[in-house]
């Protein structure tokens, strides 16, 4: 199980895919589980097509995962592939946790 104090570099795609072939799960086995066809899972595995959030909360729950770390580490993923080419991607991630501190704080005063 991963744990939210580890942070791993492997996609979420690469997760699944491991987690999946560790409890010896076809993918047509996950596929339906998730009510997905197998070759959108098979592109999801490879990194060619992204999961939902409602995909993620299934594959978690049939690969005995934590969701809330699958969910940080898809999350992560988007905001990683978003930026990862712009100069400033340190800076705007800083800047970024700090506007999530803000709206937070913002949202509790409502």
């Amino acid at each position: 199980m991963m744990s939210s104090k580890i942070i791993h570099m492997e996609t979420v795609g690469q997760i699944i895919r491991t987690k999946r072939e560790s409890l010896s799960l076809l993918i047509r086995q996950v596929a339906s589980y998730i009510d997905i066809d197998q070759a959108i899972l098979s592109k999801i595995e490879r990194n060619e097509q992204k999961a939902t959030k409602d995909n993620i909360i299934k594959l978690a729950e049939i690969l005995n995962l934590d969701k809330v770390d699958l969910l940080v580490q898809f999350i992560s993923d988007r905001i990683a592939y978003e930026i990862a080419e712009e100069d400033c991607a340190s800076k705007v991630l800083k800047v970024a946790e700090q506007k999530v501190k803000y709206l937070k704080s913002d949202l509790v005063k409502n």
